[in-house]
């Protein structure tokens, strides 16, 4: 683990893409894809199976509008992430620890690393439990062979980003073809999945499977890593450039993302068409959904597809948690560790809750766990949406591409609704808990932790005005930047060099010369501070005062004979006065000095000489140390 200086997002893979050459047609395009394909496994993670599955068996068809609303919610959102990315080369962690101050960044961090917890904590689950479905063994096995696939991520960042894609669409496909073949073999009703793309009312029950849907699929940590990955391209500098890379990531983004809500409507249609229309609304868990396809589709190859697809599911996603965990630390705390052991802490801490829980309370709560995972992952959505609206929105920093007034309007409209289905389903569950106990120590932990949240959303949406109001006022005080069109300075004609007689001297001297020409004259000066010298001035006649003068009179000897014009001055008594003065009655248009490289408790006893000379001086001092 290391601090790190170097301000490009995912480093490694920064700018490996050249998208800076000229193409034609496709390939013009396929420059540019790619990193929308790995922003849509994550909306087709275990987490999503399971929420699916439940609204699907629970309500029909009735909960397809919510999908339908979340995959627009997120395509918007993803074009705002690349946006920041393209224009600024910032990701959303890069550009919060720029804005916000310390604290809030911290929490904001903690946050961010929490949803990939959460996220993480799904693909383990979900890939225990395709290798359970498909092999048949136990859950808490698959659970620990899932931080195998540390290594296998290793391999894929070292052959690079366009191999990574590759794997990413290849299990993408897999879960496509799967889900198709299994939507064929349950025959749904056309016509009832048209009435599912008309919005109806939520009661409590479907708003907490709704918020769910929406927390797995516009997921926080892909705000964070898309405007990372889209700085795995090398564009030119220019608005005709910028703008066409922002077109093309749209348009990959779109895919990708379309792709993805194909896939969760088609794991909806299938719990709907087999279990809500066949009278088995009670099914809940993905174990019983693959239970129940053979028998109620008539087919052996269901259940495997099903499986296989979970496991493909969670192998996926967990490479884009991975890479999204890098982006957040690296771009909250410029911290950077090896890939692999982040991964491997990253994996060992979603692997240790969910074999406690397995443990503890029997494989029968996985799949609560990972509907709870995801709303965990919605409740942080806001606290990566409204930075994210701030920053592209913001004219300053990103001029001609910054949101127009359309774009804008949506973007708060899509936070706000976020953000009142959250504080709606939290407050719900708040009140019943607080019904229910009488804990006080609970209760005040509850209130208490309420109002750090409300406190750090409140900072974190207003802030940003503050910042701008600070900024605008500061360029008002400073005025317009100049341009920078007097660059050269003429060599010093007069230039005094003050000498202690120690190992700096010929240093000095040196700094003295380039600052020159052989036209200036220099001014060797030394003073002198023998207890003699302090009371008898010019009249001082010591050994250390002649040895002194004999050094000085040696070094311009040595500089006459190499052509300079070189003079000599001893000074005596006040050390910082006589320095003044002397450069003074010289006429110097520069000092030379050096740094005594001592501070405090020396400075008193030895004398702080530089500060005091350099401000009674009018001319630049320039101090070598």
């Amino acid at each position: 683990m290391a601090q790190h200086n170097d301000t490009r997002s995912l480093s490694d893979v920064h700018e490996s893409i050249d998208a800076t050459q000229k193409q034609k047609g496709w390939r013009k395009v396929l420059a540019f894809l790619g990193p929308g394909y790995l922003i849509s496994v994550g909306y087709m993670d275990p987490g999503n199976w399971a929420t699916d599955l439940q609204g699907g068996a629970k309500f029909g068809y009735r909960l397809i509008w919510v999908l339908l609303m979340s995959n627009l919610m997120a395509l918007l959102l993803q074009s705002l992430s690349t946006r920041l990315g393209i224009v600024r080369r910032k990701d959303l962690a890069q550009a919060n620890r720029e804005m916000y101050p310390p604290l809030v960044n911290f929490c904001l961090y903690l946050l961010a690393e929490l949803a990939i917890a959460a996220c993480d904590l799904a693909e383990v689950l979900g890939m225990a439990l395709g290798i359970q479905l498909l092999t048949g063994l136990p859950l808490v096995f698959g659970v620990s062979v899932t931080v195998l696939d540390t290594f296998l991520l290793f391999y894929l960042q070292k052959k690079g980003m366009r191999t990574m894609e590759a794997f990413i669409i290849a299990l993408v496909l897999i879960i496509g073809i799967s889900f198709m073949i299994e939507i064929l073999f349950s025959k749904p009703h056309i016509g009832e999945i048209a009435k599912g793309f008309i919005p109806t009312s939520l009661n409590s029950q479907s708003l907490y499977i709704a918020v769910g849907i929406i927390g797995a699929t516009v997921m926080p940590h892909n705000l964070y890593l898309h405007s990372a990955l889209v700085q795995t391209r090398k564009i030119s500098n220019n608005e005709e450039s910028i703008r066409k890379a922002i077109r093309y990531n749209i348009f990959d983004s779109t895919i990708a993302l379309n792709a993805a809500f194909f896939v969760n409507v088609g794991i909806l249609i299938l719990a709907a068409s087999v279990f809500y229309f066949h009278g088995q609304s009670s099914v809940a868990r993905i174990e019983d959904a693959h239970r129940l396809l053979q028998p109620m589709l008539g087919t052996s190859l269901a259940p495997v597809l099903f499986a296989v697809a979970l496991i493909a599911s969670g192998q996926s996603s967990t490479i884009t948690g991975t890479l999204a965990g890098q982006v957040v630390m690296e771009g909250y705390l410029h911290l950077r560790i090896n890939p692999w052991l982040r991964r491997l802490l990253t994996r060992l801490l979603a692997i240790v809750p969910a074999v406690i829980v397995i443990l503890l309370y029997g494989e029968s709560e996985v799949d609560n766990m990972l509907v709870f995972s995801q709303v965990l992952l919605s409740l942080q959505l806001g606290f990566a949406i409204i930075p994210l609206i701030h920053f592209v929105s913001d004219k300053t920093t990103m001029g001609k591409f910054a949101i127009g007034i359309i774009t804008k309007t949506a973007a708060w409209l899509v936070a706000a609704v976020l953000i009142f289905l959250n504080v709606r389903l939290v407050a719900g569950e708040l009140t019943d808990i607080l019904k229910q106990s009488n804990n006080v120590f609970l209760i005040a932990v509850i209130v208490i932790v309420t109002l750090a949240f409300a406190a750090l959303f409140f900072v974190m949406t207003f802030y940003p005005f503050y910042f701008k109001r600070k900024r605008s006022r500061a360029d008002s005080i400073h005025g317009v930047i100049p341009q920078l069109s007097h660059l050269t300075v003429e060599p010093f004609k007069k230039i005094a060099v003050s000498l202690d007689f120690k190992m700096l001297d010929e240093k000095l001297i040196a700094h003295a010369l380039n600052q020159g020409a052989k036209n200036s004259t220099y001014l060797l000066l030394h003073v002198v501070e023998t207890v003699t010298a302090t009371f008898s001035g010019t009249a001082t006649d010591d050994d250390e005062t002649r040895t002194d003068e004999e050094r000085l009179h040696a070094h311009a000897t040595q500089l006459k004979e190499l052509g300079y014009n070189v003079q000599t001055q001893l000074g005596y008594q006040h050390r910082v006065n006589e320095i003044v003065r002397m450069v003074k009655d010289f006429n110097a248009d520069i000092l030379i000095m050096g740094a005594h490289r001592h501070r405090g408790i020396k400075d008193i006893v030895y004398g702080e000489t530089v500060n005091q000379v350099r401000h009674k001086l009018p001319i630049p001092v320039l101090i070598i140390s």
